[in-house]
């Protein structure tokens, strides 16, 4: 019993606790909250590792550098898992961590910047990604030259100082100019960007001191995962548009209501989502608010629709596209998919408004707001106010008329309409028919 008693603390002693964190699948800006979350919790629980596991082709290189600047301020040693492939935007990631390990016949390289068609990005683009790389490697105490390799075809070298003597490097394909570098596990180790291979990660946990260990495996929340979808270009140019649209109904009605209410609801959730994924900076939400200023103007101040109103619309989109790009320089891929999620946006969005009010005047719940033919003329019902007899007589304008507003005829203040002109409170009009509830007037000019 004393031995089983004894065994057991050792096994209490040697157990540790490791956080395995995936990074599969493309990287995108839903991803960087996650591993941020997941370095804060292993910092908070004491862990004694963190290891990424990590299999991709790469994607969005904004999302890349938060995780990598994540991963290079982590309090808790880092260990890359590099489960067969680290390419493009994976290999910045895995260059950020302290150590690296690859499966037998595992790729790490590739990073160069190019758009959905592989046409190479722009010079201020590939200088970013290059000197990224550079730095991270440096960081690390890996070699500059080869991480640069990896992002800029136009480099070549023939020697490469490691651990202070100058080799040849003649099985490098990289090395040429016009080629990138990609290396194999092997050569991996040659050049020492990784520390060593295994080919499983209950090997990698041996091979660390770690075989007892307390592993915890992170997953994506609902809320991550929420915000995941919020920043897809299309889904966030379908909500600003949305917002947009449901703004600009709500200030032609009095009141607020329901059109205010949903796009007020869209815009937060757009702005509060690529806030979260550091899309979204003051100086975007300055355009925004100065666009809103400006046809907030246009509507209840100046009469018409002209230049002002103009210009907040344009604001307003400007604002829009800016919270779909990084402050980074990105490649054409990026901006492609934000000016294409801008236009689906704005197109669906209109398409989308139009369907939704018809569909919503077909409702049981736009009869009960609406009662239509409940009180119809056939059943002895009369929607006049009894203003036939104003037809021609003058009034006040009490409020402007945009074209709608209060006049007062005489002791009695109506809602009236102009014909579509701009009316100032406080001009003369004169009464030119009456239509039911509906009085039209028109300004009274000398």
């Amino acid at each position: 019993m004393k031995i089983l008693y004894f065994l057991l603390s050792l096994t209490l002693i040697n157990a540790t606790g490791v956080y395995r964190v995936p990074i599969h699948d493309t990287i995108d800006l839903g991803l960087p909250p996650f591993i941020e979350r997941s370095i804060t919790e292993a910092e908070n629980s004491q862990a004694d590792v963190i290891i990424f596991d990590i299999n991709t082709f790469g994607g969005r290189v904004d999302a890349a550098t938060q995780i990598k600047d994540a991963i290079l301020n982590s309090k808790i040693p880092t260990v890359a898992f590099i489960n067969k492939r680290a390419i493009s935007a994976g290999a910045l990631i895995s260059l950020s961590c302290e150590s690296i390990y690859m499966t037998g016949g595992g790729t790490i390289g590739a990073a160069t910047a190019v758009d959905m068609q592989g046409n190479k990005g722009t010079e201020k683009v590939i200088s970013y990604m290059r000197e990224e790389m550079a730095a991270t490697a440096e960081k690390r105490g890996r070699n500059t030259d080869i991480a640069k390799g990896m992002v800029d075809e136009d480099l070549s070298f023939t020697h490469l100082v490691m651990n202070g003597d100058s080799i040849i490097v003649n099985d490098l394909e990289g090395r040429k100019e016009g080629k990138l570098i990609t290396l194999t596990t092997q050569l991996a180790l040659k050049y020492n960007i990784a520390d060593g291979t295994v080919d499983t990660f209950d090997e990698l946990l041996q091979f660390l001191g770690h075989k007892n260990a307390n592993v915890k495996k992170t997953s994506e929340n609902w809320s991550e995962a929420f915000v995941r979808f919020l920043t897809n270009p299309i889904v966030a140019s379908l909500l600003t548009t949305f917002g947009f649209l449901g703004i600009l109904f709500e200030l032609q009605s009095p009141g607020w209501g329901i059109p205010g209410s949903f796009g007020l609801a869209c815009l937060v959730l757009s702005l509060g989502a690529s806030y979260i994924a550091e899309l979204a900076t003051m100086s975007d939400f300055i355009i925004i608010i100065f666009g809103m200023s400006l046809l907030l103007v246009e509507v209840l101040v100046i009469p018409g629709f002209g230049i002002i109103g103009i210009a907040g619309i344009v604001a307003i989109l400007w604002g829009f596209w800016e919270l779909l790009l990084p402050d980074i320089p990105v490649d054409g891929e990026i901006a492609s998919q934000a000016a294409t999620g801008l236009t689906i946006g704005i197109l669906g969005g209109l398409v989308g408004m139009v369907l939704l009010f018809r569909l919503l005047t077909k409702t049981k719940f736009w009869e009960d707001i609406t009662s239509p033919g409940i009180q119809s003329k056939e059943a002895g019902y009369s929607t006049t106010l009894g203003l036939e007899g104003s037809i021609g007589k003058q009034g006040i304008a009490e409020s402007d008329l945009h074209p709608s507003g209060w006049v007062l005829l005489g002791d009695l203040k109506v809602f009236v309409v102009s014909e579509g002109e701009f009316i100032g409170k406080g001009l003369t009009v004169k009464v030119l028919s009456v239509d039911g509830n509906r009085v039209v007037v028109r300004e009274v000019t000398n």
